[in-house]
């Protein structure tokens, strides 16, 4: 979502995402996973600075432990489009996080999106289909963040969307434990808390926010990546429990975690929790869906 721009310079935001449902399907030759998933954006959000330069890459993130080289994601987004559009010029870029970092919110993802769309805006030198084909490079999850939608149902690693929005409540509650969780480190341990079918082929998973279900369906929460987590950090597992005791309508672990989610139909309850989990823990965070926010 733009937030302001000049002829030089855009400031955008890159909001956050929540897994409303995660199946792993199998591994794929390359290493990665085959998924199919539930993803909606809500409006937590980091906020990103692009400014025109005469050539180079400049990133800072002030009061954040992010690197501002390559081994930022946003900063190989910026390489990546200079690369790829054979553009004159450079671009200054400060990030300002919010969003937890390696928390199963796509955090990075989205700072990633938010450069590659912000450039485009800025130099105008590429075409959506090639923006979606550099996302594509960079993660798994980045083409969702460089798409136009607010909900998708992503399959293949993530990468192939259909646009498919979800009636849920109002409010989120989300809950950070304060540690980082790898998602490589998720993904290679499946295996382990699969007792021996790491591919979970065959199982009689009913798909509810596939694009063919219908709007009655119900609305099922569910994440394969929750016990491997849960089974290193049972911190995971109690936070789901003290979100469902102070009345949450649902909740899970988004991604590969560590953040969990509650749904909250009252805002009031949802206030009430997030005093109650603020007591403990310092990333609590009421946010909503995004819904409609890429329409006039």
């Amino acid at each position: 979502m733009e937030v302001s721009k000049t002829d030089a310079s855009l400031t955008v935001s890159a909001p956050a995402k929540i897994n409303l449902y995660l199946a792993v399907l199998g591994r794929r030759p390359d290493g990665y996973h085959d998924l199919a998933t539930q993803m909606q954006k809500v409006d937590l959000s980091d906020t990103l600075h692009l400014a025109k330069i005469d050539r180079g890459i400049r990133l800072t993130c002030p009061e954040s432990i992010l690197p501002d080289d390559e081994a930022n994601i946003a900063y190989r987004a910026a390489r990546l489009f200079f690369a790829e559009t054979a553009v004159k010029g450079g671009v200054a870029i400060t990030l300002e996080k919010r969003i937890p970092i390696a928390a199963g919110l796509g955090g990075g993802s989205s700072d990633a999106a938010a450069v590659l769309k912000g450039l485009r805006q800025l130099y105008g030198e590429a075409s959506p289909e090639l923006l979606i084909r550099m996302a594509r490079q960079l993660g798994a999850d980045v083409p969702f963040f460089v798409e136009e939608l607010d909900a998708a149902w992503a399959t293949g690693i993530g990468d192939r969307l259909v646009e498919n929005p979800v009636a849920l409540p109002e409010w989120i509650v989300l809950v950070n434990p304060g540690f980082d969780v790898s998602t490589k480190w998720v993904y290679e341990n499946f295996a382990l808390t699969t007792r021996g079918n790491p591919y979970i082929f065959g199982r009689d998973l009913k798909y509810p926010f596939a694009s063919e279900a219908g709007p009655g369906d119900p609305l099922v929460l569910y994440n394969d990546l929750e016990s491997v987590t849960m089974e290193r950090y049972g911190e995971v597992a109690a936070l789901k429990d003290n979100l469902l005791s102070a009345g949450a309508l649902g909740a899970l672990m988004s991604g590969s975690g560590p953040t969990v989610f509650g749904l909250f139909a009252e805002k009031e309850a949802a206030l009430n929790c997030i005093g109650m989990l603020s007591e403990q823990y310092d990333k609590v965070f009421l946010t909503r869906p995004l819904v409609g926010s890429h329409r006039s």
